[in-house]
């Protein structure tokens, strides 16, 4: 039987404020598994802490919601114990390009077999409003109420610098080329990232949907060469009056599960291991006395 979106239907309503863009995401990351070909059974979403990290509640896959900031290292031990499941992080923007940073960036270098989602909504939304990481600098927030003087961070910029090899962003408002999106995503052998570009209708009042149609354009709609490292990276930096949707770059290189000696036998969670004798552990204990 064909996979449909009902086979991801989580049986927990979103508790989101009506007209959240965390709405788009989830019924795109839905479509995108399907438009895929995985099954519920063959998914992993790992998150943080977030209004958008509560995803995994509302969608029939396999879920583990992490400490704030700390998805990315927990998809990674997920992913070298069985990297015969599709790991997926879903985290919003405070928590990839705050406390997470670091992860993201090492994470993206080591090019594992994982989709990382941003919801890049440049404002911090379960604490209230104060400004992100990613807020564009002049931001008024109740915590900046003379703007943010600081440089905001760019997903796209840092991720290609650091080795990405797969690099897209979308629009919450366009769930159907989210989704389509996401499918490239999975689909990629390698560190893929999608940087969502997301409305918080209750506290950032500056990117709405009406600001963001009036910029995004989508670069397949173009003869733009995502293989094209250089040019990634201008449009990496283009913001403002023209964002660019769509693939950004996209290369292919070995992943790290592929080059881990260990992993060659298949994945750990699956193999019919034979227990430790008493001897053998009582040998490898002497190794370290």
């Amino acid at each position: 039987m064909a996979l449909t979106v009902k086979d991801y239907a989580g049986s927990v309503k979103p508790t989101w404020c009506p007209g959240c863009g965390d709405f788009g995401i989830l019924n795109a990351v839905k479509q995108g598994l399907v438009e895929a070909g995985l099954a519920p059974h063959e998914v992993l979403i790992v998150s943080g802490i977030g209004c958008g990290s509560k995803l995994p509640d509302y969608a029939n896959v396999n879920g583990f919601m992490t400490l704030h900031g700390r998805p990315l290292p927990i998809a990674t031990g997920a992913k070298l114990a069985n990297h015969g499941l599709k790991v997926i992080t879903v985290h919003g923007d405070g928590d990839s390009m705050g406390l997470g940073m670091g992860h993201f960036i090492h994470t993206a270098r080591r090019n594992l077999d994982i989709t990382d989602l941003i919801q890049n909504n440049q404002i911090y939304g379960l604490t209230k409003g104060q400004y992100s990481p990613t807020s564009d600098a002049g931001f008024i927030t109740k915590t900046s109420p003379d703007g943010s003087f600081e440089m905001a961070a760019n997903p796209v910029a840092l991720s290609l610098a650091a080795g990405a090899t797969f690099i897209a962003r979308g629009f919450a408002g366009d769930a159907k080329g989210l989704a389509s999106l996401i499918a490239l995503a999975v689909q990629h052998s390698g560190y893929s990232l999608v940087d969502i570009l997301q409305p918080c209708v209750t506290f950032n009042k500056k990117n709405t949907y009406d600001w963001y149609r009036e910029r995004v354009y989508d670069l397949a709609e173009t003869d733009y060469d995502p293989s094209d490292r250089v040019a990634a990276f201008q449009k990496a930096l283009e913001w403002g009056d023209r964002i660019p949707l769509g693939v950004i770059y996209q290369t292919q290189l070995p992943t790290y599960e592929e080059q881990v000696p260990g992993l060659r036998a298949g994945p750990i969670a699956t193999r019919q291991l034979k227990p430790l004798s008493t001897a053998q552990v009582e040998s490898l204990r002497a190794e370290f006395l």
